[in-house]
């Protein structure tokens, strides 16, 4: 058997370090924060809890079967996220991909033909995607059940791939243009399905897991992820905690340890469960390994974008909540002039831009003390906003964070009133936030960006955890394009198909 360590405990590293830990290595996760969990952490603040970034997941089927391989499904409770979607014209809530279509028709009659047009399109998109998803990804498996999912895999995937070779190399605005005036109300709706400028390909990926296969943790995401980290401690891992990794030790061209905290730690492999960019261009001990122009590639490799939350602990009962919210998450669109992506030095940018609230006590009572509620107001942030958020001057960054912060509970008011008169606690975190708990670049939110003129891999679909460096794997949502939760499964599997 081999010593293993695992570079951070996010859904990546806690599932490869559980199957690793199984199949009798001896492993070892090295995370910096002083809870695991990445970006399905949670936190608490005066008895509210709180979601530190990813509020939901998709492709359900790999999820499941994961948790089941690791021994852990029934201990916890997945439960359906439904969304409301608000504007001035349409107020629904949605259960499935049909009714979304239906909303859409039934708020703009008149756009009839155009919408005819697109869903042509889009639904051969949402039927691939769906076929494809519905199931375990066949990295999952291993031998003769591996085969039988990947031949399944492939009768449904064809369509899939057929849809990312015609769509696949332009964006989601490119591609609604050529139904949509770029002044209409419905251009602005439908690039804004996810990420700004996003391949258009993945709208039948988005589709399909926004209103068929939108998934949350009753008990937050922080309970998922510490129900996987006390699974791998019993089954013989050691989780070390405020641990941050300062280097990538190598010899003779292959990874053979880390050094943290000036103590090195030695092992046949090692996992980085963490930011690309970071695993290789700073905590890498010896940068020749990686080839000059990879280096530069890596370097300028655009990162997706990151949110500012805000988050608040409010003296009114969910009750109260319930009768504004109606369901816990509300998708609040504001139309506004299309860009080609959100402008960086745009400084009301946030006064025009569609809000995300969520509220964990109102999916589970338990996460917000008796009689009061919580509350998470979220949006999209533009990439180095205003310089950056002004990070090399704390004063003014504590003004753009506190303006923000001001500007999206006041516009929260329009869906639920008197907001701010309620509220007794309140936090926020803007980008830079993310990064200091998570390293990501930039506060990157899904790893790469989604933008197919700014690609990294060449295929969006494909998986890459191998490096330049031998036995030293990627093993986080980092390794694909898209990233998110099923990207950080398939490496987590790859890297262990690996370790012998």
């Amino acid at each position: 058997m081999s010593t293993v360590i695992i570079i951070g405990s996010g859904v990546g590293g806690l599932v490869a370090g559980n199957i690793l830990a199984k199949k009798g290595h001896k492993v070892t996760i090295f995370e910096s924060h002083h809870s695991p969990g990445g970006y399905i952490a949670g936190f608490y603040r005066n008895g509210f809890y709180f979601e530190s970034g990813t509020l939901s997941f998709e492709a359900s089927a790999s999820v499941f079967k994961a948790m089941n391989d690791i021994g852990v499904l029934d201990k916890i409770k997945f439960v359906k996220f439904k969304t409301r979607l608000m504007s001035e014209d349409f107020d629904s809530i949605p259960d499935s991909y049909d009714q979304f279509k239906q909303m859409l028709y039934g708020a703009f009659g008149s756009e009839k033909d155009r919408l005819d047009n697109y869903f042509a399109e889009v639904d051969r998109m949402h039927q691939a995607a769906s076929s494809s998803l519905a199931k375990p990804i066949p990295i999952l498996f291993d031998g003769l059940p591996f085969v039988l999912s990947m031949l399944s895999f492939m009768a449904s995937g064809m369509k899939y791939m057929k849809m990312n070779k015609q769509y696949g190399n332009i964006t989601v605005g490119e591609f609604t243009a050529k139904f949509f005036d770029r002044q209409s109300k419905l251009y602005s709706l439908l690039t804004n399905m996810a990420y700004p400028e996003m391949a258009a390909s993945l709208l039948g990926m988005v589709t399909f897991m926004v209103f068929d296969d939108y998934w949350t943790v009753y008990n937050g995401m922080q309970s998922w992820a510490d129900i996987l980290a006390d699974n791998f401690k019993k089954s013989g891992g050691e989780l070390k905690l405020n641990s941050c990794v300062d280097e990538i030790v190598t010899k003779n061209g292959a990874a053979v340890g880390v050094r943290c905290d000036g103590t090195r730690f030695d092992a046949d492999y090692v996992i980085a469960a963490c930011d690309y960019k970071r695993a290789l261009l700073s905590i890498l001990d010896d940068k020749s390994l990686i080839p000059a122009e990879r280096q530069q590639e890596i370097e300028k490799a655009a990162v997706s974008e990151g949110f500012f939350t805000v988050y608040l602990g409010l003296g009114l009962s969910n009750d109260k909540l319930k009768e504004h919210l109606k369901v816990p998450h509300v998708a609040y669109h504001i139309y506004r002039q299309p860009r080609d992506t959100p402008d960086a030095n745009d400084g009301r940018f946030f006064e025009n831009t569609s809000l995300y609230l969520f509220s964990p006590s109102l999916m589970n009572p338990e996460l917000a003390p008796a009689g009061k509620s919580s509350l998470m107001i979220q949006t999209i942030s533009p990439i180095g906003w205003m310089q950056n958020w002004g990070a090399d001057n704390a004063k003014q960054y504590k003004q753009l964070k506190a303006k923000v912060c001001d500007t999206l509970v006041k516009r929260a008011e329009a869906v639920i009133p008197g907001l701010r008169d309620s509220i007794e606690i309140v936090d926020a975190a803007t980008p830079l936030t993310y990064e200091r708990f998570t390293h990501n670049t930039g506060g990157a939110s899904s790893a790469w960006s989604w933008n197919p003129h700014k690609k990294f891999f060449s295929n969006t679909m494909g998986l890459n955890i191998e490096t330049s460096v031998k036995n030293l794997y990627i093993g986080s949502c980092w390794a694909s394009q898209v990233g998110g939760v099923p990207g950080a499964l398939m490496a987590a599997y790859m890297c262990c198909k690996k370790i012998k």
